[in-house]
């Protein structure tokens, strides 16, 4: 098999969503936009969609209309970027949720869905997306007096607890939302470890259900196994790959693996992350091309077939810290060309 196998394990992502939910007495949704992070959205959901979840997040209408495919009536799915020019018709055909981020989100819902259920997003402080509050002031009653089903804001410093713009957010969206009597939230996965205070009736959390930060109790939900294509030895001096960025300092085994920066594996990794052969770890040698990563395989007692570069050994967010990023972009990265493998739920 010349492709790499991207494990999913749902019944540990499963166990994330359930230990995040008893953090809280409110009711806990799941954001799977982006794909379900790279994982699957339709899957994913349905998996979390059997252990008790019943509204989903999605960043666009298009990924609603998918996750609707799969979920069918019933859960609610909630769309982040409200109700934009064009999404009228996939809003409607699908039952999905807009989340109104503007005045002139509003006036086109209203327009164009008479008596279609809504939410509203607002802007507390993170300025991305969200009603100002002039506008949400401005708007509130007539809101309130239509099927508005959720009204929600987003932490921008949830995941550094001592950051002082949280407790400010905190204030401005409960200052905001006083006297709301429909659903109300503000926590993501950051938010729900800050603490009671945060988690008002529902909370949505995301990348700590994938095994991701700040959610350090997380079981890890994927494992990336990448097939070696040959082992060759070099003598001392000998270089490998595109500018010879990797010089042999000793006799040296170098295996050519199945896997580049076309499969989401940053070209940032060269020569800084390592790959795992069981519990030993191998140093990648060279850059990161297109569609091969070059291993230093020599402390093996034997030619390897296969590497780990996510797994027990290695999280998402260790892989991150090696290319400088974040474990969001080495999940919602992962290309269409590994077989996915899934097991659980």
């Amino acid at each position: 098999m010349g492709t790499g196998t991207l494990h999913i394990d749902l019944d540990a992502l499963v166990c994330n969503w359930r230990a995040l939910d008893a953090m809280s007495a409110a009711e806990t949704g799941a954001v799977v936009k982006a794909d379900g992070y790279g994982l699957g959205a339709s899957r994913v959901a349905k998996a979390l969609a059997a252990a008790g979840a019943r509204r989903f997040f999605v960043a666009v209408a298009e990924e609603g209309a998918i996750l609707r495919a799969a979920l069918g009536p019933g859960p609610e799915i909630n769309v982040f970027s409200g109700h934009m020019e064009g999404d009228t018709a996939l809003l409607h055909a699908h039952a999905l949720t807009p989340m109104l981020n503007s005045a002139a989100q509003a006036a086109r819902h209203t327009a164009l869905l008479p008596g279609h259920p809504y939410g509203v997003q607002l802007d507390t402080g993170m300025n991305r997306l969200g009603m100002e509050p002039a506008d949400w002031a401005a708007g509130r009653a007539a809101l309130e007096a239509g099927p508005l089903s959720l009204v929600m804001s987003h932490l921008a410093c949830a995941d550094d607890p001592d950051h002082p713009q949280n407790a400010a957010q905190l204030a401005q969206f409960t200052a905001m939302t006083a006297g709301v009597t429909v659903p109300r939230s503000l926590a993501a996965t950051g938010g729900i470890l800050l603490g009671g205070s945060y988690h008002f009736d529902l909370t949505r959390p995301g990348i700590g259900m994938y095994g991701g930060d700040p959610f350090a109790a997380a079981r890890p939900v994927v494992r990336l196994s990448l097939p070696v294509v040959q082992v060759r030895a070099l003598s001392v001096g000998e270089t490998v790959g595109y500018a010879a960025a990797f010089t042999a300092t000793r006799p040296t085994r170098i295996a050519t693996v199945s896997a580049g920066y076309a499969d989401g594996l940053l070209r940032a990794l060269s020569n800084g992350a390592q790959m795992w052969a069981g519990d030993t770890p191998c140093p990648l040698a060279g850059r990161v091309s297109m569609d091969l990563l070059t291993v230093d395989v020599t402390d093996l007692p034997d030619p390897p077939t296969a590497l780990d570069i996510l797994g027990p050994r290695q999280t998402v967010d260790q892989l991150a810290t090696a290319a400088g990023t974040i474990g969001y972009e080495i999940l919602t990265s992962l290309g269409p060309r590994y077989a996915r493998q899934v097991a659980g739920a």
